[in-house]
């Protein structure tokens, strides 16, 4: 084995193990006594019901991680992409095309493998603590809606890197870059109005009383804010959430049905006050800055180990086709990702706490706030004493405790 392939290989093996600690770590941290912050919201079966969920949803997990790495290993010694990539050239393309077949058949491959882990989640896992919704003929829909999507805008965008890395020399990576900083900017404005709708419906939120606090509360803080949309995710799910997305006149604040079912007026003005503070607080400008940046430190590395013979050698390569090396850079990129997501980790928790902060700043109280995240816990079957390990490596939220605590001392 070469540098390359013991580099990849420690960083597979060391992210699993990791894994594997934080989940041990995190189920020991599980606690039988109800936190009496949540008395009166979370019933005492639910909460059990609840750590029964982290078990089973870790265990779950354990076997689909234990079965990736295996099969990326057993793909790899096996010389698995270099049969793929003599199959691949036999069918007599260019290098763009047989990129663009090579890297299909390894994402198509994998989604295949992958399908029953994902039956099982939905149809069995989330069934059976009472939260799957989806019905098999959904299930279908949104796997070739995905799957079409993915060949109507992930397959062009390929197409140019492929070609750039292929026949622009040196600078590939810096056009390889621009073409992928201009299509997550284009998909941004246009994923509220054209995609979304695909596996969603996003009607106006009626005329009445929750409408009329929302709009009060957005003037207060100088938000515009043209319409409310309430998405159908009880059709998939009971679990409930809000969220905000895009940019300019395309932006858009969502409220899935279910979470106004389980909410009062009151409570979700506070939720929306949270996702107004990310806007507010340039959060979300400030996390497309820094994944435009991440791309470019990406495409250079890659623009570096693509046309390295070594990196190759590592997976038992009898050519060096750059759409092969991409793959393998996206191996080799392991270690630096672990990092990168760790250091994410702690800046979108510092982001939550600081839209917590805008929350109950702007609305003068937090009661209201914490009341809807404490409902929300107890629906969706949130684990209320998780690991400060598995929080620092796993976690973009604080735990709800942590947050709560830290909301009061604001309106002290």
């Amino acid at each position: 084995m070469n540098t390359y392939a013991i580099i990849i290989l420690a960083a597979l093996v060391i992210n699993f193990l990791i894994d594997a600690v934080a989940d041990i770590l995190n189920l020991k941290a599980l606690r039988t006594n109800l936190p009496t912050e949540f008395v009166g919201i979370y019933k005492k079966e639910d909460y059990e019901k609840s750590q029964r969920y982290s078990r089973q949803q870790t265990k779950f997990g354990q076997v689909s991680a234990v079965f990736d790495l295996a099969l990326v290993l057993i793909f790899w010694f096996s010389g698995g992409f270099n049969l793929l990539d003599i199959m691949v050239r036999g069918l007599g393309h260019g290098p763009v095309l047989s990129g663009l077949i090579y890297i299909g058949i390894i994402l198509i491959g994998k989604t295949i493998i992958s399908l029953p882990f994902s039956i099982y989640s939905t149809f069995v896992l989330e069934a059976r603590f009472g939260f799957n919704r989806t019905t098999p003929s959904v299930f279908i829909t949104d796997l070739a809606k995905t799957l079409l999507l993915t060949v109507v805008l992930g397959a062009p965008l390929l197409f140019c890197i492929l070609a750039f890395f292929a026949w622009a020399g040196p600078r590939a990576w810096l056009y390889g870059w621009g073409i992928a900083t201009i299509f997550t900017l284009i998909v941004q404005f246009v994923a509220p109005t054209w995609i979304m709708p695909l596996f969603n419906k996003f009607t106006p939120l009626a005329e009445g009383e929750l409408k009329s606090q929302i709009m009060a509360y957005a003037k207060s803080v100088g938000f515009t804010l043209a319409n409310i949309f309430v998405m159908d995710g009880s059709k998939r799910s009971s679990k409930s959430n809000a969220f905000f997305t895009g940019f300019g006149k395309h932006k858009r604040i969502a409220l899935f049905d279910t979470l106004i079912d389980q909410h009062e007026p009151s409570e979700l003005v506070a939720v929306l006050a949270h996702e107004i503070g990310h806007y507010k607080k340039k959060h979300i400008l400030k996390g497309m800055v820094i994944s435009i940046m991440y791309m470019g430190v990406m495409f250079y590395l890659l623009g570096i180990f693509c046309y390295n013979s070594s990196l190759y050698e590592a997976f038992f390569m009898s050519q060096q086709p750059v759409y092969a090396g991409m793959i393998f850079f996206g191996l080799l990129f392991t270690p630096l990702e672990m990092l990168l997501s760790m250091v994410m980790n702690v800046w979108s928790r510092h982001n939550e706490f600081e839209a917590d902060s805008f929350a109950v700043t702007t609305t003068g109280t937090a009661d209201f706030l914490i009341k809807a995240l404490k409902k929300l816990a107890a629906n969706n079957l949130a684990n209320l004493t998780p690991h400060s390990f598995y929080v620092f490596w796993h976690y973009s939220h604080p735990p709800l405790l942590t947050r709560i605590k830290a909301m009061r001392e604001i309106s002290k």
